[in-house]
This record gives C-alpha cells, structure tokens and sequence, in this order.
C-alpha cells in the first residue's frame, strides 16, 4: 500500500514526544546478563561490571558519580549497554541519541525542556558528540542544572569526553565548558573488534521497477515512495523531533532519483531522519545514484563525518532488510 509523507500524522504533543524516548526495537530485550564479552578484552567485563553497579548505586540512590560514560568504537557493545542499563533502572527514565536530545531541546526551548526533562531520574545518551560550540554550551549547562536536580545520566560514545569537540570546531576556545561535561561522568573504556566487522565501504544495489511495483503493490506493506529531493524538501518543513513519528507509521522506504546531497543542513536532516528510520526497522529501496555517494566527500571528512559515516552504514543495513 502506498502512502505519502505529507498524508502521515507529525503532530506530537510534549508528553508524547517523551513517551517515544525509549531504546530502539532492536535494544528492547537486551539485559546485562546477555551481553557476551569478549574473552580477549577484559575491558567489555568490567564495563558490564561497572554498568551494573552503577544502576545498582542509583537505584539505591547511593551515587557515587553523576553518571557512566562508555567509549569505545563501533560495535563492542555500548548501546547494549546503555540500553541495559535503562532497562535495569527503577528510576523514571528516557533514552534517545544525542541528536534526539538536542532537537528536543531546541523543539521545547532549553528552560521548558529543563523543566520536562528533570521530572525523571534517570537519562541515557547514545552517541554523545559535540559537533560545535552551541551544543557545547547548550549540553554543558543542560547536564548541569539537571544534575544539580538529582537526575543521573549514561552515556556512549566513540570519543572520551575530555576530547568531545576535538578536530570539529576550535575547541580550545571552549575547554572550560568541554571539561564541565567531561566532569560528570565516570568514564568506561571499551576496547574490541566491531562485532559487526563492519568496514568502511559499502554496496548499493539500486531497485528495478519491477522491484518497486512488487513492494507498491504488496497490501501488506505500507510503502513511501519520495523522490529525493522532494523528501528533502519535506524534512526541511519539519522539526527533527517528529521524525520518529513519521517512521512509525510506514515499513518501506523508497528513495527515487537519489543524487549526492550538496547542502550540510539537507544532509544533517537526511542523517536524523535515517537514524529514526533504522530504529523502527524500516527497510529501503532506492533509484538513481549509487547512495554511496549520497554525502560529499568533503563532507565526509569534515566536522560531522562520524554522523554520515554511521548513516551510510544504516543505510546498507536498511537495504539488506
């Protein structure tokens, strides 16, 4: 059945903006005790360990720090973590990606989303980056007046805090802030191999027509068909904190026409909504341009290179589904 993006319903009100806070379908059954570490990284034990015993110390409200902060790179485990970590809380909880987190705020206001987000005991963070020195502040004083309210926090990344920023924008200039977040958690290193072995280059087979009519036509299937720029077009009327319900509401994706996305804002867009689409389970088609190509390569080497890199490897898995 074919649908169209501008007939789905993005109204969102705050309470169900929050409800939708919470880890992604393939997260919503993990637990501590089936994360499996890897024998020949004792770093993937003891960050079960700490995890566990952070929750525990939360639950008891016996904090011994703020928060728990996982770095590692791809695939060893962290959202597993996170999500474990939310799932074994007894505290009032959210849990989204960073983005989800800085669109909220920026959807509600930071004084309104202080408000909301302090009603709860517990926040999870997956991804957490800093890609410029707004957020820096923005995050810096955010964790701090939630902290000062007694709200805990988890996080995850693929940078240690007191490098957040690093590479991406003249960080120096903002260290005192980058340490003010950096502070407030107690730091886990992860070491390991990509579970995934997940490289850096990815293969696209682009959709026959036939293909697209088999899935337009499969009544159990709700299907959007957008060409690529009219999708952009569609993302740019919307704020990104609705996106995720957009992706609720359909099980394929067809991206038409698909061309390399010349404007940052546009592709940033693009990212945020295929991270919301990745965690629904939505699967995806295209026609045009190998979406490899989808990102400039300078873009790709540029400030928020972590962002497309990940988005192109969602989009291979979207399209092997």
């Amino acid at each position: 059945m074919r649908l169209r993006l501008d007939e789905l319903d993005a109204d969102l009100t705050t309470a169900e903006l929050l409800n939708e806070m919470v880890p992604p379908a393939e997260f919503r059954s993990v637990s501590f005790d089936n994360y499996i570490p890897d024998e020949n990284h004792q770093s993937q034990a003891n960050a079960v360990s700490k995890s566990s015993a952070f929750v525990q110390e939360t639950n008891s409200k016996q904090k011994q720090s703020l928060g728990i902060y996982l770095d590692g790179g791809f695939g060893v485990g962290k959202t597993h973590l996170l999500a474990s970590i939310y799932h074994a809380s007894k505290r009032r909880k959210l849990f989204g990606s960073f983005l989800a987190f800085t669109s909220t705020i920026g959807y509600l206001g930071f004084a309104e989303a202080v408000k909301q987000f302090s009603k709860y005991g517990l926040i999870c963070i997956d991804e957490f980056e800093l890609d410029d020195p707004g957020d820096t502040m923005i995050m810096s004083r955010f964790l701090k007046e939630l902290a000062e309210k007694g709200v805990c926090f988890a996080a995850t990344s693929n940078t240690p805090p007191n490098a957040l920023g690093e590479g991406r924008f003249a960080a120096d200039s903002f260290q005192r802030e980058i340490q003010s977040v950096a502070g407030r958690f107690q730091i886990l290193r992860i070491d390991g191999e990509d579970y995934r072995h997940r490289g850096n280059t990815f293969d696209f087979e682009p959709a026959g027509d036939s293909d697209i009519t088999a899935v337009e036509s499969n009544p159990d299937k709700r299907v959007i068909v957008e060409d690529l720029d009219s999708l952009l077009r569609f993302l740019g009327s919307l704020h990104q904190s609705r996106y995720a319900r957009l992706a609720e509401q359909f099980d394929t994706l067809i991206i038409t026409n698909t061309h390399t996305i010349n404007d940052q804002y546009e592709g940033v867009r693009f990212v945020s909504f295929i991270d919301r689409c990745y965690e629904a389970g939505i699967s995806l088609k295209f026609t045009g341009q190998d979406l490899a190509e989808i990102f400039r390569s300078d873009h790709l080497l540029g400030a928020y290179q972590k962002k497309y890199r990940r988005c192109l490897s969602r989009l291979a898995a979207m399209a092997n589904r």
